[in-house]
């Protein structure tokens, strides 16, 4: 079974697993759809719209070190959008009525997320083992094309020797 197919399937299994979902999309970080579950919206505006997101997600947990980007959630009046890393070249976007449990939504969309990561790996490396699995196994984003990798020194957030940094 070709990746995308067994993608598409583990979006499947999780819109049963969890019904408030009304929607997800797997995409390569560059903002292409590798499958998508989402009646009503056009996949490709949101994956160039995930991959735009994502790039600003990186930016702010590097400007703020707060380590690698691992999901991003946004609230509006009619639910939730959320995005989880995939492993270093692909990213889950999931939209979730407002009645959704947000806790739920993001272990449901961590544990996705770990086996899209999975999946992406073995179509890259056949023979290297996947990722483990859980929900904490999420592979953080690395490489994101043409974002800058740090940003200068003079717009990070100084800390002091309080926070462990130097004074």
């Amino acid at each position: 079974m070709a990746v995308e197919a067994e993608v598409l399937n583990e979006l499947n299994r999780l819109r049963t697993r969890m019904p408030q979902l009304t929607g997800a999309l797997a995409a390569s970080v560059d903002g292409l759809v590798l499958a998508q579950d989402m009646p009503g919206v056009q996949p490709e505006s949101l994956a160039a719209l995930t991959a735009a997101a994502l790039g600003v997600g990186y930016r702010m947990v590097d400007l703020t070190a707060r380590g690698e980007f691992c999901e991003l959630l946004v609230r509006g009046a009619g639910g939730y959008v959320a995005t989880y890393a995939a492993g270093p070249s692909a990213v889950l976007t999931l939209l979730a009525d407002d009645r959704a449990n947000v806790g739920r939504l993001h272990l449901e969309g961590r544990r996705s997320g770990a086996r899209i990561a999975g999946l992406m790996a073995a179509r890259i490396a056949p023979g290297r083992p996947a990722p483990p699995q859980g929900p904490h196994a999420v592979t953080p984003l690395r490489a994101l094309g043409a974002l800058p990798v740090r940003i200068p020194r003079q717009f990070r957030v100084q800390r002091g020797p309080e926070h462990g940094g130097s004074a």
